[in-house]
């Protein structure tokens, strides 16, 4: 099979396999504070580090969301680690709340202040990075036309690390089984990883 994302025959593909495709995509568990005060806390599956010298972390938001307006505002936002436990919580804080609304406290959530930034950072994650803003980018398409996307670019300023999962000096990532977007409705769970050595020539 092939298509143009433009032109996909409904009647074999009624649903978008993009972001199936692209998968499994690990979550940002953004929390952010606006110039007034207000708490705002968001998953995002279009996430990843991308660098790190300095560790470097990005996030986009389909539209300019609160969390988007925020950083805009203050410059600064944690990723938390979104876990297996934490899941259910996790999804709560996806709903469409007015803005001002506090997330962490309707799914329950305690949160813990953060070191170096304002925005707290949900207490029971097992990792949490504190950010400060880069950049934000507001993508267009290849025509030019703004495609109300906006790239956020942070710089890893602090680390928060549950202690019960660093083993041997190395951070134990199956123990903390972190959840990752995958297509539709579904996701993924790490539980099992493996070793490759890259080569050396």
């Amino acid at each position: 099979m092939f298509y143009e994302p433009d032109k996909r025959d409904k009647r074999l593909l009624p649903n978008d396999p993009f972001k199936a495709i692209v998968a499994p995509r690990p979550i940002g568990w953004i929390t952010s504070i606006s110039s007034a005060g207000e708490v705002n806390c968001a998953p995002y599956s279009y996430f990843n580090g991308i660098n790190s010298r300095p560790n470097l972390v990005m996030f986009a938001s389909e539209s300019k969301k609160d969390s988007v307006s925020f950083i805009e505002q203050t410059g600064e936002f944690v990723c938390n680690l979104a876990t297996w436990d934490l899941r259910e919580a996790m999804n709560e804080t996806s709903a469409p709340l007015p803005r001002g609304v506090n997330e962490m406290i309707r799914a329950g959530l305690e949160p813990a202040p953060s070191r170096l930034v304002k925005p707290p950072r949900v207490k029971v994650a097992a990792c949490a990075l504190e950010c400060r803003l880069v950049r934000i980018v507001s993508i267009e398409e290849v025509g030019g036309r703004p495609a109300d996307c906006h790239v956020v670019i942070g710089q890893v300023v602090g680390v928060h690390i549950d202690d019960r999962f660093i083993v041997d000096g190395k951070l134990d990532t199956a123990a903390m089984k972190p959840i990752a977007r995958c297509g539709y409705d579904e996701y993924a769970v790490v539980e099992r990883v493996f070793s490759m050595q890259r080569p050396t020539n």
